[in-house]
């Protein structure tokens, strides 16, 4: 199985995003989600990702040197309960 399906199969539990592997940008160890490694986690297209910015659902994620977002763990969290909060409204 793969790391992305053993993260998405953990989704329930608070481990989850331990079970990702993340892209380690600086030498601090700060741990950075790539868009494409956070919309396979939670399987949601990058519009939505995005709309969520846009929206205020989610903080704004640093990006990097050539502007691109780097999803940390808060904002993983926050998406986390955003997701949650939908499955709670259907």
């Amino acid at each position: 199985m793969c790391r992305y399906l053993r993260a998405r199969s953990a989704l329930d539990s608070d481990q989850h995003v331990k079970n990702v592997k993340a892209t380690s940008k600086n030498s601090k160890n700060k741990k950075w989600f790539k868009t494409d490694q956070v919309c396979k986690l939670f399987d949601v297209s990058r519009a939505t990702l995005f709309r969520w910015e846009r929206e205020g659902l989610i903080s704004g994620p640093p990006r990097d040197w050539r502007n691109w977002r780097l999803y940390t763990v808060q904002n993983v969290k926050e998406i986390k309960r955003i997701i949650q909060a939908r499955k709670v409204l259907l």
